[in-house]
C-alpha cells in the first residue's frame, strides 16, 4: 500500500474518535499508525469477504472503524490494487469491561449503529449468547489480563460460539522471548494506566502453551509472523473451528 493511501486510511479511521475527546483521537491515531498488527490483518487478507466479528477486549473500538474506514476506501475506488479487499462487514459487537473506553468508542461510532454494536462487559463472565451470529472473534492482547482457568474458559466458549470454519485471532504475549517480552508487557502495563486501568497482574503463557491450550479445545492453529518493532515479542494466533 502506498504511503498516501496509507495516510488516507488512517486520517478516516482516526477522524472518528475526535468527538469522543482529544486522548480519544490521539490514542486512535497512535495505535493505529503504529501497530503492524492492523496492517497486516489486511494486507494478508485475513477476514473472510463478508463477515461478522465479535472483538473481545475492543476497547475503544479501533478494529471496527479500521475495518470500516478500509472498505470505504475500497468502494469508492481508492483501495491499492496490491492489498486484498478488505472485508464487508455484516456486523460488528464490541465487548469490553472499561466503562471509559466503551463511552468513547460508542461516541466514537456512533454513526455506525446500524453495523457496531459496543458493550460494557467482563470477559471472564460472558456467556454464549453475548457473542451472537459471528464468523471471526477477535482477542488482541487480552487474555493474558485473565487469570488462566478465565482463559480457558473464555476460549472454551468461543470455540462452541463459532461455527464450522470460524476463526479464532488471539494476539499474544510469548514468555519464551526473554527480555522482548518483559518489556512489552511493561509497555501493556503503562498503556493499560494511561487508559484508565488499575494496573493488573499479567498471566502470561508461552506461544507453545497458547498453541496446545487451542488445540486442545479443538480448533487447527497456526501463528501468523508479526515481525519486528512493537510486536516483536508477541505472537498473532490464528485458530479455525475444523470443518
Amino acid at each position: 500500500m502506498s504511503d498516501a493511501v496509507f495516510r488516507t486510511l488512517l486520517d478516516a479511521a482516526s477522524a472518528k474518535y475526535r468527538p469522543a475527546g482529544p486522548f480519544a483521537y490521539h490514542f486512535a491515531r497512535g495505535k493505529l499508525g503504529a501497530d503492524p498488527l492492523f496492517r497486516m490483518l489486511l494486507q494478508r487478507g485475513m477476514f473472510p469477504a463478508a463477515t461478522r466479528v465479535v472483538d473481545l477486549g475492543c476497547g475503544q473500538g479501533l478494529l471496527a472503524s479500521w475495518l470500516l474506514a478500509a472498505r470505504r476506501l475500497h468502494d469508492c475506488g481508492r483501495w491499492t490494487g496490491e492489498w486484498p479487499a478488505p472485508p464487508k462487514l455484516l456486523g460488528l459487537r464490541g465487548i469490553d469491561r472499561n466503562l471509559r473506553d466503551v463511552a468513547r468508542a460508542r461516541r466514537a461510532l456512533a454513526a455506525e449503529a446500524a453495523i457496531v454494536e459496543i458493550r460494557q462487559g467482563d470477559l471472564a463472565t460472558l456467556e454464549a449468547p453475548d457473542f451472537g451470529p459471528v464468523d471471526v472473534v477477535t482477542i488482541l492482547d487480552v487474555l493474558h489480563y485473565l487469570d488462566f482457568a478465565a482463559q480457558e474458559s473464555l476460549l472454551r466458549k468461543v470455540r462452541a460460539a463459532l461455527p464450522a470454519g470460524g476463526l479464532l485471532f488471539a494476539r499474544v504475549g510469548d514468555t519464551d522471548a526473554g527480555l522482548p517480552h518483559r518489556l512489552s508487557t511493561a509497555v501493556d502495563l503503562a498503556v493499560a494506566f494511561a487508559r484508565g486501568h488499575r494496573l493488573p497482574r499479567l498471566y502470561c503463557r508461552s506461544s507453545r502453551s497458547w498453541i496446545a491450550l487451542l488445540e486442545g479445545l479443538g480448533f487447527s492453529v497456526h501463528d501468523e509472523p508479526m515481525g519486528t518493532g512493537k510486536s516483536f515479542a508477541n505472537v498473532m494466533l490464528v485458530a479455525q473451528v475444523p470443518h
